[in-house]
């Protein structure tokens, strides 16, 4: 009873795992076809240049935000600020 079961599952393994790969290429190869779509390259290439624009002026507000003020360097976190003084619980 065992054996059968055995043989079913492992028939039924060998014929999804075929029919699992034919769907995956299925696929691969629609994607590819949509991919190298030459109006699709267009708008990729519009979105990465506008995703490095968004970049570039998301690291400028965080510089400015971050930017130190009246000349001082902020100190690191855990190490002594520039006036003498420790961090607290050290």
């Amino acid at each position: 009873m065992v054996i059968p079961f055995l043989l079913g599952a492992g028939v039924g393994y060998v014929l999804g795992t075929r029919a699992g790969r034919e769907r995956y290429e299925q696929l691969s190869r629609a994607y590819r076809r949509v991919a190298d779509h030459p109006s699709v390259q267009g708008a990729a290439g519009v979105a990465r240049a506008k995703a490095g624009e968004a970049v570039q002026v998301g690291v400028s507000k965080a510089r400015e935000r971050v930017a130190p003020t009246g000349g001082h360097e902020p100190a690191a976190p855990g190490r002594a600020a520039a006036n003498g003084s420790h961090a607290p619980g050290r």
